[in-house]
């Protein structure tokens, strides 16, 4: 084959390879496209759902995905970078919140946690969202594995007391399982240093919300 024959078999070869190239880029372009609002929707509805679970939609009329703040890390959340908070609203007034928290002291790392709490600085729910614990051993945490996590639905700083909010076998009130005290006693740590941290900032979710500026 000639050296001219050559060239041209490349450059027909190179323009065949770019022509696919580009077709493709097109069609994985066009899908992500087409997909990206179902997939979004998606998270939405998922996120949503469980945002619910912590804090019932009785509780509020607003949009709570709508009203997700961002709030410096902060010891008594357990958090080391920027967390979300969720606030609800019923006819405009301040009727609860939904807090990320991390449990740092878990047996296997952190455990991840969302909180609801309502105006009254009540539980009204809290879900694990994450964690490392032992399968069959510390995960009854997980709601998907045991209804333990919902002990804490009606609590408050007040009730039960400071001194016992401590799993039973440490003088407190809250159950646990034998054998698997740490990862509870983290959790338990985790949400009434939450209700702590929502009675420090009470009167900031109480704030009316920011009016949109006049165009």
């Amino acid at each position: 084959m000639s050296a001219t024959a050559a060239s041209r078999n490349a450059l027909r070869t190179g323009t065949i390879l770019l022509v696919f190239a580009c077709v493709g880029t097109a069609i994985l372009a066009f899908t992500h496209q087409s997909t990206e609002p179902t997939i979004m929707r998606g998270q939405q509805a998922e996120k949503l759902a469980l945002l619910s679970q912590v804090l019932p939609s009785a509780l509020h009329d607003n949009d709570l995905l709508s009203d997700q703040h961002s709030v410096p890390p902060d010891d008594l959340l357990g958090t080391r970078k920027a967390s979300s908070v969720w606030l609800a609203r019923r006819a405009g007034q301040f009727s609860g919140v939904v807090l990320e928290a991390i449990a740092p002291d878990g047996y296997s790392g952190d455990i991840s946690l969302l909180i609801g709490i309502d105006a009254n600085g009540t539980v009204t729910g809290v879900r694990v969202t994450a964690h490392h614990e032992t399968p069959g051993l510390g995960d009854y945490i997980d709601h998907a594995k045991s209804p333990w996590i919902d002990q804490f639905s009606g609590k408050s700083l007040a009730a039960p007391s400071s001194k016992h909010w401590k799993v039973i076998k440490d003088g407190g009130v809250f159950d646990a399982r034998a054998g698997a005290t740490i990862t509870p006693r983290a959790v338990v740590r985790a949400v009434k240093n939450a209700l702590e941290y929502f009675a420090k900032h009470r009167a900031e979710f109480n704030a009316p919300p920011a009016r949109e500026p006049q165009a």
